[in-house]
């Protein structure tokens, strides 16, 4: 495909070229040839492990350097030329000092090795709301990922056409030393620039990179959003079909949402899949919001995964997917904590040692992942290629609260609904470094993604309302709610359904609900919870709003206040004021 007809594309590769010095540059065109030649290249250079074919049909195990194996973001830079744009909450370079200290490291590190050329759609291919991306880079392993995460190779130059309008992503894997590693976005010039990891979320350029961090500026310029949300359908027995887009912090059980199955009560209940991570949505010709999902896979975290937790993940990774820091089994099979069934007497651990149950070292990385083709989803959703995207009813916004938030509350309107959005607090995990049950707030769970002022970000969120004719309703939910006992109040996992069937009966004018000072909540008997081991007392507890709690909430609200205060739009602040009038 060295015949690349886009001369934008042309003279820019050659650019690159000059700078890093390959000894070779293979244009990717996506088709199974080249996968199964790329692939088998990898496993000869020990960048994949066959797993066990029978078990798994095109399966491959890679084991990354033990100090790249997750996002590094005090390493994550947004190059803005003013650093007010960049806003308090990410790490700025000016894009001058960016390019010279990157161009240095990237100059000549492609010698004795190939450079590939990866032609990307974001988005279904011949979408309005697509965008198209180029990423060059020196690592086989990301050109195998990005076959799966994105509309890859000819295809994708075939929709650029003559145009300039492409991102431009350079990424090389250097020597690996965590010294020399940035992810430095240029916003302005639609360009990323990552370099020193192999690590999907730093290198898979088309994932967090540009449809996040880009995007979310590209949205704020162009007007639509890009957000860290998954897309789902639900469509009752008698036919009827919605969807609804949602952001969740990480261990909030997102892609099981995405994925989720109705319990037995709801039989006849469907739920599909159309992201489980990334919404692009942009205001129809009908005032309603539309949505793609511009990826093509999932990139999901394994540990945790399993049949309770999310038996339709799993049925994703039977076939053609690739692993990363997983265990294996000694018949060549993958296992990680969380698992079904008895933990194995011994494994290979994801560094490639011997591991014996019972030790006190983890056999799958806590970051281990898989990505998985989104055609292997066996609930994936009819319209996922619909280049006109999907009605949105609702957008829910969640987080882990052992206490506070209810287990659903409606917003009065937009602005309010942007105020639950931007609030939206999780509280630390193990997970997470330092101390657990500490509450983070991570606004529209957007704050590590945001490609530019987090104030301006609402500020933008404030005046789409204005352009949308036919808003979603906005909600706030929280699975994580805990007794006096530290016990988990709800099901949560498939019982989830039932709190997203009120959803669906509010945005579509079904239901009624009780007005509380915070906003509106399930009436009694409402919510069904036949089949649970649920009272009402324990119901009642799950919707109370409690006064004195959010008295204390508004004030750890400050912290962001303060931190965003030089843009914190003043529709939020006078939100915050309302709250405060009505408790």
């Amino acid at each position: 495909m060295s015949n690349a007809r886009n001369a934008h594309v042309e003279k820019w590769v050659k650019e690159v070229a000059e700078m890093t010095q390959p000894d070779a540059i293979e244009w990717c065109d996506g088709s199974e040839e080249e996968r199964e030649r790329l692939t088998q290249l990898a496993v000869d250079q020990g960048v994949l492990t066959p797993l066990n074919q029978e078990k798994r049909p095109g399966c491959y195990l890679h084991r990354s350097d033990p100090r790249d194996v997750a996002r590094v973001e005090h390493l994550t830079f947004i190059c803005t030329r003013e650093e007010r744009d960049a806003g308090p909450t990410n790490n700025w370079m000016a894009p001058k000092e960016a390019y010279d200290k990157l161009g240095g490291l990237f100059s000549g590190c492609m010698k004795g090795r190939t450079m590939y050329v990866v032609p990307y759609a974001m988005g279904p291919i011949g979408s309005p709301m697509t965008k198209i991306g180029i990423e060059i880079t020196d690592s086989v392993y990301v050109v195998l990922n990005m076959r799966i995460m994105a509309r890859m190779g000819a295809q994708a130059l075939e929709m650029l056409g003559d145009s300039d309008d492409f991102n431009r992503g350079l990424h090389s894997t250097l020597d690996l030393d965590p010294e020399k590693r940035f992810i430095c976005h240029f916003p302005e010039d639609n360009t990323i620039w990552s370099c020193g990891s192999g690590y999907g979320g730093n290198v898979l350029l088309g994932k967090k990179c540009l449809a996040l961090r880009i995007g979310s500026y590209l949205g704020k310029t162009e007007g639509w959003f890009a957000e860290h949300m998954l897309i789902l359908g639900v469509e009752s027995p008698e036919g009827e079909k919605s969807y609804v887009a949602a952001a969740f912090p990480s261990a909030c059980g997102k892609t099981n949402f995405a994925m989720m199955i109705p319990p037995d009560e709801f039989k006849g209940w469907k739920i599909t899949t159309v992201g489980d991570d990334i919404a692009w949505m942009r205001v129809g010709d009908d005032g309603r919001l539309w949505a793609i999902n511009p990826e093509n896979g999932y990139f999901g975290v394994a540990p945790g995964t399993s049949n309770k937790s999310n038996p339709n993940a799993l049925k994703c990774v039977e076939k053609n997917t690739l692993f990363t820091n997983v265990a294996t089994t000694p018949d060549g099979d993958v296992w990680w904590e969380g698992m079904d069934g008895d933990v194995p007497e011994e494994l290979t651990d994801w560094r490639g040692n011997p591991w014996k149950k019972g030790s006190k070292e983890k056999a799958a990385h806590p970051n281990s992942r898989f990505t998985a083709p989104m055609q292997n989803n066996p609930v994936l959703d009819d319209a996922v290629d619909d280049p006109r995207g999907v009605p949105i009813s609702a957008i829910i916004f969640g987080g882990r609260r052992s206490t506070t938030v209810p287990l659903v509350l409606e917003s009065f309107n937009w602005a309010h609904g942007v105020y639950l959005g931007a609030t939206m607090g999780s509280e630390t995990t193990a997970a997470a470094t330092g101390k657990v049950g500490v509450v983070r707030r991570d606004p529209m769970a957007m704050l590590p993604f945001c490609g530019y002022n987090v104030g301006d970000y609402f500020a933008h969120w404030l005046s789409m309302q204005s352009k949308i004719a036919r808003p979603p309703r906005i909600f706030q939910v929280n699975w994580f709610r805990q007794d006096a006992d530290g016990k988990f109040m709800w099901p949560g996992f498939g019982e989830n359904m039932r709190v997203l069937k009120w959803i669906i009966d509010r945005a579509e004018g079904r239901v009624g609900a009780r007005e509380t000072p915070l906003g509106w909540v399930p009436d009694e008997g409402q919510i069904d919870t036949q089949g649970l081991d649920l009272s009402p007392e324990a119901m009642r507890q799950l919707t109370e709003i409690d006064p004195a709690a959010w008295k204390a909430e508004f004030e750890l609200q400050d912290e962001l206040f303060d931190k965003v205060a030089d843009s914190m739009p003043a529709a939020l602040k006078l939100q915050r004021e309302l709250f405060l009038s009505r408790l």
